[in-house]
């Protein structure tokens, strides 16, 4: 990705030394740059408005409002920031949840700290980054779903397919534009409708399912 300026992350975490090793972590990489640390999903939401990071690292257990309520918070505030998860709970219940509240991503603090930079840069191309040994519980959990509902990929045109295909790829929307010839907002249209016809709530679920249905 061409950058100018370095890639702006606040770090959400009610353990101290979690947010240092974070802050080590980041110094490691010129392109980027830890512009605030909060304690607690309260003041988590403070910074993130004040701060407008491109990036948001946010635990999921945090006393008081936890990393589902904060996630939720920043959403609903229209803070633009991508919501990267990273925690220690590999709960399918926590993953799916994130998810479906809009997380951009889901990382364990077990990985290496070199495999955590490198899906940071891969968010920042636009990807989806979720730990590895987490793909196959999603894509079981979202199978499992497929066959409650009994199935809807039929539903999707050519089009939509293919845009889906791309997705799962850990494409953004410009990088789907620009593979396709369209602009940014159609591929956005299409995404929206994909994603009601599959009855989900985030591109990273899409890309999830339709590896659930390899």
């Amino acid at each position: 990705m061409n950058r100018t300026a370095p890639i702006r992350i606040l770090a959400i975490d009610d353990h101290p030394l979690f947010r240092k090793g974070v802050s080590d972590l980041v110094e490691m990489d010129d392109s980027m740059l830890l512009v605030g640390e909060a304690a607690n999903g309260v003041e988590g939401l403070r910074l993130a408005r004040e701060l407008n990071p491109d990036f948001i690292l946010l635990d999921i257990n945090m006393k008081g409002m936890s990393g589902l309520e904060t996630l939720a918070a920043i959403k609903d505030a229209g803070i633009e920031a991508r919501v990267l998860m990273l925690t220690v709970s590999d709960s399918e219940d926590d993953v799916i949840a994130a998810l479906r509240l809009g997380a951009d991503g889901y990382l364990l603090k077990d990985m290496e700290p070199e495999d955590i930079l490198q899906s940071l840069r891969q968010a920042a191309d636009g990807k989806v980054v979720i730990s590895e040994r987490l793909t196959q519980l999603l894509v079981h959990a979202l199978r499992e779903d497929g066959k409650q509902a009994g199935g809807t990929a039929v539903n999707l045109t050519e089009r939509e397919s293919q845009i889906l295909q791309l997705v799962a790829q850990g494409l953004s929307n410009k990088m789907i534009a620009g593979r396709l010839g369209i602009s940014e907002g159609t591929v956005k249209v299409h995404v929206k409708h994909l994603l009601k016809k599959l009855k989900l709530n985030s591109r990273v679920e899409a890309a999830v399912w339709a590896l659930s249905q390899l």
